[in-house]
C-alpha cells in the first residue's frame, strides 16, 4: 500500500458524477495547516462562472483519440454542434454512475456516448483521470520545479457503497492514466469529506470535529450528483475516528432532481419533442442543464412567499414555435406561466422535483437512526454538492429536530480537500465495519446427515467431501481493525506441475452462510496464487491471509515452507 511518510505532496482527485476535479498540499503545508490544500480554477465559459470543480464531461474525436475534458469539452461539443460538425465526435456525460449500476462489471464493457456510438469504459475513465492528473503535474511543476512522479502520492475518491469490482476498475483506470500503482490511494468519499470535518471551525469559532469530547458520534452524509454515501464515525480517545455502522446508501444524489425536471418539461413538450430538442440542439441542452444546476440550489423548501413561482431559463430552441406557451395556457393555466425566455412553475411544483431523492434519504436516514449503533449520534454533517440544496437541508433538519446538522463551508468540496488530507492522515481511521460476509468456496470431508446430499463428491482417491462450503473470514457487520489480516486459509496445489492456484471470493448479506449457494450469497471474483516454483512438486502450499479493513481488499500469502512472501492478487473484473 502507498505510503505518504515518503512523498513531498500529496494529489486528490475527486471524480463525480456531475462535478470533478483535482487538490493537493505539500507535507509542510498540511503540517502547518491541514485545511491549506491548493484547488484549481476552472472558468465555465458560461455566465463567467468560476468554481473549482468542473463538469464530468469528456469528448474524444471521430479517430477516438482524447480532446478534452470538463467545461471545455462541453463548450467545443456545443460549438461543434453549431457548425453541424459533431457527427462522429464522442462525447460522455456523467457516466460514473455505470460503475454502481453494472452488477456484472468487466474490463470489457462499454460505454455508450451522446450520438449512440459506444467506447470501452477504461478508456473513458482512465482518459478523464490522464487529464486531471496532466493538468495538476503542470501546476505542481510550475510552483515546485524539481518535483518527481515518485514525489506525489495520488488519492483517488470512490463512493463507500461502492463494489470491490468497481474500485478496482478505478484503480486500473488510474494506472492506465500513468499513476503507478504504489503510488496511488483509494479514498472513500464520506471518510474523507469527515477528515475536512474534523478541522473545520464550528459556527462558535472553535475547532471543527476534534472539539467533540472522546466517544461522541456523528454521521456524514455525503450526498453527491449520482449517489448518497452515508458513514457513522466515533472519536476516539486518541483522536483517531472509528467506524461504527457499515458504509451505507444508495443512488439517491442530485441527478434524481435533474430527471424530474426533464420529466416535468417531456410534460409539457412530449418525449419527442424534449429529444429532437436535446439531439439538435447540444449547445443549448447543455446550457439548460447548466443553468439547472444553480437553480435547484437556490429553491426554497419554506419560502417567504407559498405562491412565489420559480422561474427556469427555457432556450429559445426549445420554445422556437411558441409551443410551451401554447401547451402551457392550454393545460397548465394554474400551475405554470412563460414570460419571454422563463419557464415560472409554481413554488410546489418546483419543490416536489426533490421529493424522490428526499425521501429515500430521509427514510434510509430513520432506519440507521433506529439502531443501536447510532445511539448518542451528536450531529449530521452534510457534504457533497448535493448537500447545498436548502430543500435537503430543510427536509433533514425537520426529520431530525433534535440533532444537530451542519454544514460546513464549501460542502461541494468537502470530499476533494478531505482526501488530501487522508493523503496525509491515512492512520486517523482506525477501523471499519465489514459491508459483507466475505468468504472462500472450499470443500470438506462428507458427513451424514449434516451436509447436503446433492454436495457430495468423491475425489480421485476415494474420499467423500461435500463441495460449495462457504469458509467464513470476516463476517457482515464486524468491526475490523486497519491493516489487521483476518483468519488464515491454507491452499495447497493438486498437480506436481501447478503453477497457479486459484480461490473463489464470494460475499453475502447473511452472517453465517453455510454454502456459497445460499440465498444472499455471490460470487465477486477470484484470488490467483503464485506457485511458479515446481521443484517441491506435490509438497507446496500457501497461507492465505485477507485484510479487509482498508479501503480495498488486500491479501498476504505466505509459503508454508519458506516463510517467505508469495505473489497473490485479487481479481474482480473477470
Amino acid at each position: 500500500m502507498a505510503s505518504s511518510k515518503n512523498h513531498l505532496i500529496v494529489a486528490a482527485i475527486d471524480f463525480g458524477t456531475t462535478y470533478s476535479g483535482y487538490a493537493f498540499s505539500t507535507r509542510d503545508d498540511h503540517n502547518r495547516d491541514p485545511l491549506n490544500v491548493s484547488a484549481n480554477n476552472w472558468n465555465s465559459g458560461s455566465g463567467g462562472l468560476i468554481s473549482q470543480k468542473t463538469s464530468t464531461c469528456v469528448l474524444f474525436k471521430p479517430n477516438r483519440e482524447f480532446d478534452s475534458f470538463g467545461y471545455e469539452a462541453e463548450n467545443k461539443y456545443a460549438d461543434l454542434a453549431l457548425d453541424k460538425k459533431h457527427s462522429g465526435w464522442r462525447y460522455f456525460r456523467r457516466f460514473k454512475m455505470k460503475l454502481y449500476e453494472n452488477k456484472l462489471l468487466n474490463r470489457a464493457f462499454e460505454l455508450e456516448d451522446d450520438q449512440g456510438s459506444k467506447m470501452p469504459a477504461m478508456k473513458v475513465f482512465s482518459s478523464s483521470i490522464w487529464y486531471m492528473r496532466t493538468q495538476l503535474m503542470k501546476t505542481c511543476r510550475n510552483r515546485y520545479s524539481d518535483i518527481e512522479d515518485s514525489d506525489i502520492l495520488w488519492v483517488l475518491t470512490v463512493p463507500a457503497i461502492w463494489s470491490d469490482a468497481s474500485k478496482q476498475f478505478m484503480r486500473e483506470a488510474a494506472v492506465e492514466a500513468g499513476i503507478k500503482d504504489c503510488n496511488l490511494k483509494l479514498a472513500l468519499e464520506p471518510e474523507a469529506a469527515s477528515l475536512y470535518c474534523k478541522y473545520i471551525p464550528n459556527e462558535k469559532g472553535d475547532e471543527g470535529m476534534s472539539s467533540f469530547s472522546c466517544g461522541s458520534k456523528y454521521l456524514v452524509l455525503d450526498a453527491g450528483g449520482g449517489t448518497i454515501d452515508i458513514t457513522v464515525h466515533q472519536v476516539q480517545e486518541d483522536g483517531t475516528l472509528k467506524e461504527i455502522h457499515k458504509a451505507n446508501g444508495g443512488d439517491w444524489g442530485g441527478t434524481k432532481v435533474d430527471n424530474a425536471y426533464q420529466a416535468l418539461l417531456t410534460g409539457i413538450i412530449g418525449d419527442k419533442g424534449f429529444a429532437k430538442f436535446c439531439k439538435e440542439n447540444k449547445g443549448d441542452m447543455i446550457d439548460l442543464f447548466r443553468d439547472f444546476e444553480i437553480k435547484k440550489r437556490t429553491i426554497k423548501s419554506f419560502p417567504d412567499d407559498d405562491d412565489a413561482k420559480v422561474n427556469f431559463k427555457i432556450p429559445a430552441s426549445m420554445n422556437k414555435r411558441r409551443d410551451i406557451q401554447k401547451t402551457v395556457k392550454s393545460k397548465f393555466k394554474k400551475d405554470f406561466s412563460v414570460t419571454s425566455d422563463k419557464l415560472r412553475v409554481a413554488g410546489h411544483i418546483a419543490r416536489n422535483l426533490f421529493n424522490d431523492p428526499v425521501m429515500h434519504i430521509i427514510d434510509h436516514l430513520k432506519t440507521i437512526m433506529s439502531e443501536d449503533q447510532a445511539v448518542g449520534i451528536k450531529a449530521i454533517m452534510l457534504v457533497g454538492g448535493f448537500s447545498e440544496s436548502p430543500v435537503l437541508q430543510s427536509k433533514v433538519r425537520e426529520a431530525f429536530p433534535d440533532i444537530r446538522m451542519v454544514v460546513p463551508p464549501e460542502a461541494g468540496l468537502a470530499v476533494l480537500k478531505g482526501a488530501v488530507i487522508f493523503g496525509h492522515e491515512p492512520e486517523i481511521i482506525t477501523t471499519r465495519i465489514s459491508k459483507y460476509t466475505y468468504g472462500i468456496d472450499s470443500s470438506v470431508k462428507f458427513e451424514e446427515g449434516v451436509h447436503d446430499p446433492a454436495k457430495l463428491f468423491t475425489t480421485s482417491y476415494g474420499e467423500d467431501r461435500c463441495e460449495c462450503i462457504f469458509v467464513i473470514h470476516v463476517c457482515i457487520g464486524d468491526s475490523i481493525d486497519i491493516d489487521k489480516p483476518q483468519a488464515r486459509e491454507r491452499c495447497k496445489v493438486n498437480e506436481p506441475d501447478q503453477k497457479v492456484a486459484t480461490l473463489k471470493v464470494y460475499v453475502s448479506t447473511q452472517k453465517d452462510p453455510m454454502y456459497t449457494t445460499d440465498p444472499g450469497c455471490l460470487k465477486i471474483g477470484e484470488l490467483r496464487i503464485d506457485m511458479a516454483d515446481t521443484s517441491r512438486g506435490l509438497e507446496r502450499g500457501v497461507d492465505v491471509r485477507m485484510i479487509f479493513g482498508n479501503t480495498e481488499l488486500e491479501v498476504q500469502a505466505t509459503d508454508i515452507f519458506t516463510g517467505e512472501s508469495v505473489t497473490a492478487a485479487f481479481d474482480f473484473l473477470k
